[in-house]
Formats: structure tokens, sequence, C-alpha cells
């Protein structure tokens, strides 16, 4: 499967209570992300796949975002290919933000509003 044949999603379709999968770096999350999604970085999602499933349960689709679409591109092809349902969000998070979608940040960040870095 290549990458045009994924499943994906625009940031602005993506359901109020999906299932989001984060695998940007802790910088990225820190400065801006989607509230309740999982973080787990592109890097440690093979070490964390059991992590992962138990926090998606049965029968859930995972939206995997990054910043513009290609890590989570990546990630979206693994988790298809190890069984799980899983769409790419296109744009990622600066199709997010700029669909007015909502945004927090984490504990430390040095800006008063979040934003996508």
């Amino acid at each position: 499967m290549n990458f045009r044949q994924l499943p994906q999603v625009d940031a602005v379709a993506v359901p109020a209570d999906a299932f989001l999968l984060d695998v940007r770096e802790d910088d990225e999350w820190a400065a801006g992300h989607a509230e309740g999604a999982l973080h787990i970085p592109i890097g440690q999602v093979v070490a964390r796949f059991g992590e992962l499933t138990e926090a998606v349960g049965d029968d859930r689709t995972v939206h995997v975002v990054c910043r513009v679409g290609g890590r989570s591109a990546q990630v979206t092809q693994y988790l298809i290919a190890q069984g799980l349902d899983a769409v790419n969000v296109d744009g990622g998070m600066l199709a997010w933000e700029a669909a007015g979608r909502p945004l927090v940040h984490g504990p430390g960040t040095r800006s008063d509003a979040p934003y996508v870095l």
C-alpha cells in the first residue's frame, strides 16, 4: 500500500469523539495538541503498540495526526498492517488549527495560547 492509497480524512471532518493519536515529538505536543489525544511520538509507536491497542479498544478508528501528514501517514500504514482500523488526518495539526478545531497545550509552555509548532 502506498501513501496515496491510505485512508484519509480532512481535519474538519474528524468526529469530536474520535480516537486521535498524535505522533509528533514532545516539544510539538507541548506547544499545542487536540484535547484528549493520545501522544506517542513516531519513534515509540512500535514499542508502545500494546498501550495504543489498550487505549483504543475494540471497533474504534484510530485517527493519526502529525504536523502536516507525512509522519502520520507512515504510522497509519503501520497500524493498518497490524490489523487496526486507522486513518491519516490529511494536513495534520496545521489543518486542524486552520479549521478552527480546539487546541490545548502542555504544562511548562511559555506561550499563553496553544499553537502548532
